[in-house]
């Protein structure tokens, strides 16, 4: 059953999140209803992830910038992002107000009916992604007297769309699977000699259901799994960087610097 969860995040803002009902696991990781409630500039980094994000604001928009800082023209509301394997830079104003959903890559894909690749390295308005049902959503959501209300929207919204669009293809589903049970340590020849697929024919099926290929997808799974180890107590980053698959430490050092914009040793001490 989806519950809703209040966290203990500092008091410039609030936010709520609710994991997926049994409808959308699967399609969906988590949503996340977010308030500011002190004015300021505030900032934040995330690091390359396999999250499809929908953002859904109802105040001031956010300054994003993929792999950089954001600029004057970087202001974005509603809409959603596809992969990018970098760090996204974000700053906020003190006014946003919004609901985001979390999308797994090839949930996103059933959800927006769109090939992956037009998201990827981009954030699109809800319009383009939702035309006029996202119009209509956003109104819903913004009038609705409280988080729960509005999860429970949102939740209908997206159950409905994936429930008219067919099961993502299962050749592409195990291929991706595959990466994610590997850790990214699967080759992505071996991936297409068991498939009888060319490489280029999977890249191909990935960069529609997915956003990348599966060069990159693994990239990013290792890393997150690195990231992951390296929070546990008592790590070592040679011992990481051989048992994710890197060729060497320094090879380690490099991916972060691609996928979060800092060293390990940077991430550790932050």
């Amino acid at each position: 059953m989806a519950t809703d969860s209040e966290e203990p995040y500092p008091s410039r803002f609030e936010m709520v999140r609710r994991l997926p009902g049994p409808q959308l696991q699967g399609a969906v990781t988590d949503m996340c209803g977010y308030r500011e409630t002190i004015s300021g500039h505030f900032r934040s980094v995330e690091y390359a992830s396999l999250t499809v994000p929908l953002v859904i604001s109802f105040a001031e928009p956010f300054a994003i910038g993929l792999g950089k800082n954001p600029g004057g023209n970087d202001r974005f509301a509603s809409f959603a992002a596809g992969l990018f394997a970098g760090p996204v830079m974000i700053e906020s104003f003190g006014g946003a107000c919004c609901v985001q959903i979390n999308f797994t890559p090839l949930g996103a894909r059933r959800f927006f009916g769109q090939p992956m690749s037009e998201l990827t390295d981009r954030m699109v308005g809800l319009d383009d992604v939702l035309g006029l049902e996202g119009n209509t959503l956003r109104e819903r959501l913004g009038d609705a007297r409280d988080w729960s209300a509005r999860f429970a929207i949102a939740e209908s919204f997206v159950a409905a769309r994936l429930a008219s669009t067919d099961p993502m293809q299962a050749e592409i589903g195990w291929a991706y699977d595959s990466i994610i049970a590997s850790g990214g340590r699967t080759r992505v020849a071996t991936l297409a000699g068991r498939l009888g697929w060319s490489r280029k024919h999977l890249a191909r099926k990935f960069s529609d259901a997915v956003g990348v290929g599966p060069k990159t997808l693994s990239r990013i799974v290792r890393f997150n799994r690195a990231l992951g180890l390296s929070r546990q107590d008592n790590s070592d980053w040679a011992d990481i960087a051989a048992d994710c698959g890197y060729a060497d430490q320094a090879h380690l050092v490099r991916e972060f610097r691609d996928l979060a914009g800092e060293t390990p040793t940077a991430i550790a001490a932050g």
